[in-house]
């Protein structure tokens, strides 16, 4: 029996890993074994329990006001001991967290193959997003099985001179993942607030765009919602204080957007299922909102999900006040600028990608 280990510590990752987990374990010539960093603490263990999800290790690293120099180094001193001891056949990492490019580094020190799930994003800006576009290309050097998403995702790998033997096109585990998630009897209490009006979900969290940035898109937000007496806002809002203290000083005193603690995947993509449109610097919701064709408007100055952007259902806004009221405020009060955004075809999937990534896993450690 072959051992595949699965390691991820944010929320996002383990949003799209655990499927594959669970797809992971049906298998009978596969054994699976799961390790979180903890890089996220609460909010990775509330995906973990939405997907009935026991790690096997817990590498708790989080600590207060941890810096990437923090978390890089908790990491690498504690997966070293994980590795040596499990001695996977492959070590599936996902994404461009600094959990992953820290697992494929150690790996890479060990000689362990390493699997990267959601291969082959970019936008080569080494420091947008940041730090996470280097994480990405980091670890494409290292992969010997690069699960792309898409057709897109896959040119960038086989441009970059990756062996195309090592590449395959498996769509997003992010669609398998909501296919369990949303249901049609969900109820939440912010859903009673919202009423009958149109609701806005908003996430907003990135790294470069914490300060000003962000503070621009608070502001941006809150002029078209005072303009919008209809339209109220749903904001989960993110752990970190610097977004807090942002959110707190534009939009604390605005009674038409809700402000609320992180809550968990179950309810995320209920939300997002119900919304009207989305406002987001996420990376993961660029891809689910388009599943239940709701408008993104992508406030980032660049997105390694083009493919969203060229279909036309995301709208890449930046972090300029005036671009960002601008299109929010023209997908409030323009029916066919809206119409065209929400029936776009989406890019990202069909909800089998769990099942070809096992598959092709299977077959090929058992040759």
């Amino acid at each position: 029996m072959k051992k595949v280990m699965l390691v991820f510590g944010t929320r996002p990752e383990a949003i799209k890993m655990c499927p594959l987990v669970n797809e992971l374990k049906k298998r009978e010539t596969i054994e699976t074994i799961v390790c979180v960093t903890g890089q996220h603490r609460q909010m990775l263990d509330q995906v973990l329990d939405t997907f009935h999800v026991v790690p096997d290790y817990d590498l708790s690293i989080m600590k207060s006001g941890q810096t990437l120099f923090d978390i890089t180094t908790g990491i690498l001193e504690s997966i070293k001991m994980v590795l040596e001891e499990v001695k996977p056949d492959v070590c599936l990492v996902h994404g461009d967290t600094s959990t992953t490019f820290v697992t494929a580094l150690a790996s890479f020190y060990l000689q362990i193959p390493v699997g990267h799930v959601e291969a082959g994003l970019r936008t080569y800006n080494i420091y947008s997003p940041y730090p996470e576009e280097f994480n990405r290309q980091a670890v494409g050097i290292i992969s010997k099985f690069n699960f792309a998403p898409t057709e897109l995702a896959k040119k960038h790998l086989l441009d970059e001179g990756k062996n195309p033997q090592s590449i395959y096109v498996t769509g997003n585990t992010v669609i398998d993942a909501m296919q369990h998630t949303v249901v049609e009897d969900y109820h939440h209490p912010e859903l009673d607030w919202v009423g009958d009006g149109r609701m806005i979900f908003i996430t907003a969290h990135r790294r470069e765009n914490l300060g000003e940035p962000m503070h621009n898109m608070f502001r941006a937000i809150r002029r078209v919602l005072n303009e919008h007496p209809d339209v109220k806002a749903i904001y989960p809002i993110h752990m970190n204080p610097e977004v807090r203290k942002a959110a707190d000083e534009e939009l604390g005193d605005c009674d038409q957007i809700h402000i609320i603690e992180p809550i968990e995947v179950f309810d995320c993509h209920n939300f997002e299922a119900r919304c009207h449109l989305c406002l987001t610097d996420s990376g993961g919701i660029q891809e689910e909102c388009p599943s239940y064709g709701k408008p993104v408007l992508v406030m980032r100055d660049t997105t390694e999900r083009p493919e969203g952007v060229e279909a036309g259902t995301l709208k890449l806004v930046g972090t300029s006040e005036d671009t960002i009221y601008e299109w929010f405020t023209k997908l409030l009060d323009d029916e066919k600028e809206y119409a065209k955004m929400a029936h776009a075809a989406n890019p990202y999937g069909d909800g089998h990608a769990c099942e070809r990534i096992a598959d092709i896993l299977e077959e090929q450690l058992n040759k």
